[in-house]
């Protein structure tokens, strides 16, 4: 019967009741969108390396080695040598290596000089491998693998021929047009910056910037003298810290070795801040629809005396009828929390590829979050509390009548 009789109420104030819908509506979708948004970017962020146990490079932050060797961001202070990785890489304890080159890009995406081991060693998410949509990894000197996000926005297939640039910038004037890349292989989508990556061989590296005009190629195929980083497989994970202490005590150049989970943690934190003022802003837009669902009611109220009188007549008690201003409070913020879910997943539905390319956000279609459902009940107790304010005035209304 309350029920029924809040839905009749709703529908006679279709007009004002529709707008505090959808402004409502609009709230919920930007809280559970930002809160979706931080879950998946959150998995994503911790999940853009694994089954690597140290990560090697110069020594500087542990920060900053993570954001140039795995988020391909910032630039290296300082390269190691070939001779230190060699050390390293024999190390007994040591089951596999894997050396990094950084330094030059293409159209503003980052190139990476490595090994084919590369490909087979490397892994995301819960231990996944790369895999290939197309092709296979590089075994010539001008070979080039493409990320997935590289080969969609560039739209680049096998076959195709591209220009390495020295240097990270966008547009750069020291092109290599002298020794163009051919692309023998596209990554299938990780979400992780390895999409984001070109990747060639070492030699490659070395060639296209070894003088050819005065016929070193002699030096092409020979071993790097140095690279920029390199990760670490261990045969167990009792000796990790073992062989970081040894690597981080290296006496001949100073080197740093990090272990990767505990470095993504360390830099999520930093990033807290911006979190936390993303759910601020989307709290604050919620609390101001729920403010507006409370004054449409109390306004409804000057308008029902009519109704609250023939109530009154029919028997119904104060406390009935604030039940009832209470009862389709809650049915108006049921409905904007129904129509804010199948908001955001037509959103996702329709605008992850777009999200994907333009912004870099790989939102993934999945259930929500425990945090998420803690919001939305969160939002049913607000709006019953600040509802309280027009039902105490419709009970006092009906008192005096």
């Amino acid at each position: 019967m309350f029920a029924k009789l809040a839905f009749k109420s709703l529908v006679d104030r279709k007009g004002s009741v529709l707008l505090t819908v959808l402004a409502m509506t609009v709230s919920v979708f930007v809280l559970l969108g930002v809160e979706q948004i931080r879950y998946q970017a959150k998995e994503s962020f911790a999940k853009s390396v694994s089954g690597v146990d140290l990560i090697v490079g110069a020594k500087t932050g542990s920060l900053n080695l993570l954001l140039y060797s795995v988020f391909r961001m910032g630039s290296p202070t300082n390269n190691i040598s070939w001779q230190a990785y060699q050390e390293v890489a024999s190390n007994p304890l040591v089951d596999w290596a894997v050396p990094m080159m950084l330094g030059d890009s293409h159209q503003g995406y980052r190139v990476l000089g490595t090994t084919p081991e590369y490909f087979s060693q490397f892994s995301y998410g819960n231990k996944h491998k790369l895999s290939f949509a197309h092709g296979q990894a590089f075994n010539q000197l001008f070979d080039v693998v493409l990320g997935a996000e590289v080969a969609k926005k560039l739209q680049y297939k096998l076959g195709d021929k591209l220009v390495l640039a020295h240097g990270v910038a966008r547009n750069s004037f020291s092109l290599h047009k002298d020794k163009p890349f051919q692309v023998v292989g596209i990554l299938a989508p990780t979400g992780t910056p390895v999409d984001q990556t070109l990747h060639v061989s070492l030699a490659g590296i070395e060639a296209i910037h070894a003088n050819w005009q005065q016929n070193r190629r002699s030096g092409v195929n020979q071993d790097p003298k140095a690279i920029t980083a390199f990760m670490l497989g261990l045969k167990s994970r009792m000796a990790t810290f073992r062989v970081q202490r040894a690597i981080n005590t290296y006496k001949k150049e100073p080197l740093l070795a990090i272990l990767p989970g505990v470095a993504l943690s360390e830099l999520w934190r930093m990033m807290s801040v911006l979190e936390n003022t993303l759910r601020l802003v989307s709290v604050l837009i919620l609390f101001a629809a729920i403010l507006g669902l409370s004054a449409m009611l109390l306004a409804s109220i000057r308008e029902r005396k009519q109704e609250i009188y023939l109530l009154r007549v029919m028997g119904a008690r104060p406390w009935f009828l604030f039940v009832l201003i209470e009862l389709e409070a809650l049915l108006i913020t049921l409905l904007s929390v129904l129509l804010g879910i199948v908001s955001l997943y037509l959103t996702l539905i329709f605008a992850s590829d777009y999200l994907a390319t333009e912004f870099g956000l790989f939102i993934q279609i999945q259930a929500l979050s425990t945090n998420a459902w803690y919001l939305i009940a969160s939002i049913l107790v607000a709006a019953v509390i600040v509802s309280a304010i027009p039902s105490l005035q419709a009970y006092k209304r009906a008192r005096k009548g």
